[in-house]
């Protein structure tokens, strides 16, 4: 398949659950423009890279949202134990 026909396939950032305009530009900063990009990167990765660049500008609250939208779930639904080994990961990964 082309690039332009994968990249028409590939949901933009915005059109993702738990994600909106705000995190689609911090995301787009960083070289990660669609849904293809998200889960090639994963949201631990995406999540060190929007740290390094905006730093306290990101929240934990992004590495959830991110990881439940790979998941297809609302991040709220994401258990406690997945929130620690997400942030154990995230602290490793720094």
């Amino acid at each position: 398949m082309k690039r332009l026909e994968w990249c028409i396939l590939s949901k933009s950032i915005s059109q993702l659950r738990n994600l909106g305009p705000k995190t689609e530009y911090m995301l787009s900063e960083v070289d990660v423009c669609s849904e293809d990009d998200l889960r090639e990167l994963g949201a631990v990765q995406a999540y060190q890279r929007l740290k390094f660049r905006f730093g306290r500008g990101v929240s934990i609250l992004a590495l959830y949202a991110m990881e439940a939208c790979l998941r297809d779930c609302d991040w709220r639904d994401l258990s406690a134990e997945d929130k620690k080994e997400l942030k154990a990961k995230a602290e490793l990964a720094s």
